[in-house]
């Protein structure tokens, strides 16, 4: 039987990934639940292939979460420090699961092998991907119980440093949101001006000037306004936009974001 300290893995380097969403006003994370007794919750991730670049494997591990290839996805961290390993948690795991788990060391060769591969110190390479949620088909693996959308605001407690991978993916997003003009990737297609206010508020958790805000977001210079969107309400029809991805190749090819 195959064991994964069988298979062609690069040792004591993973991939975790925070995959997030945009719903109802609410940002969201993909989190799977580990389906032991005991909550156990961690971000989607995997190993890497020693033929494998980085950024292969953590699209393939996101296709497989998501059943969508096309997927905003960038790298944001390296999480290095030397007592990053997953002991403490696999201990706690293997003590209230006694039912399915005998003791690891104590099971045979292989056994051991592969408890002492999961214990090891990891490095581990955080991505952020940003992706429509109504194109999204959550996909469980065999050791999850249940995988759905939680609000950044209510995260579970998740195992070893995952909360604080969210975190950290969080803060990236809003350093960069209007150089690299990424939030779009978590609107539909087209899409008001309302709807983008609403989304860069859900970001960075916080109000924005109604007056104020579509001059931010317009100074950027790329979105084609489109017709206004009738709903047959008696308030004034907003106008739709599109995200022009011609526009902002222009833009950073003429280097205005340095």
């Amino acid at each position: 039987m195959e064991t994964v300290s069988d298979k062609n893995y690069i040792e004591q380097v993973s991939v975790e990934c925070v995959i997030l969403g945009y719903q109802n006003r609410q940002l969201k994370v993909l989190v799977p639940k580990l389906s032991f007794k005991g909550d156990f919750w961690g971000l989607p991730g995997g190993f890497v292939y020693q033929d494998e670049d980085t950024d292969e494997a953590a699209r393939r591990i996101l296709h497989a979460r998501t059943g969508i290839k096309d997927v905003y996805l960038e790298q944001f961290q390296v999480m290095g420090k030397a007592n990053r390993n997953s002991r403490a948690f696999l201990d706690r795991m293997i003590a209230q699961n006694a039912d399915r788990f005998n003791n690891p060391l104590a099971e045979g060769q292989r056994s051991r092998m592969d408890y002492d591969w999961f214990t090891r110190r990891f490095i581990s390479i955080g991505y952020y991907a940003l992706v429509d949620m109504s194109q999204v088909v959550p996909q469980k693996t065999d050791l999850d119980e249940s995988i759905d959308w939680y609000p950044v605001k209510e995260m579970p407690p998740m195992i070893m440093d995952h909360n604080q991978i969210v975190e950290n993916a969080l803060t990236t997003l809003r350093l960069t949101v209007d150089q690299k003009l990424n939030a779009f990737n978590l609107l539909s297609e087209t899409f008001t001006m309302q709807e983008i206010q609403e989304l860069y508020e859900a970001i960075f958790d916080k109000r924005f000037a109604q007056n104020n805000f579509p001059k931010r977001i317009l100074r950027l210079n790329v979105l084609e306004r489109l017709e206004k969107k009738y709903t047959g309400a008696a308030n004034k029809a907003p106008y739709l936009y599109r995200f022009s991805h011609e526009l902002q190749s222009q833009l950073l090819t003429n280097d205005l974001f340095e």
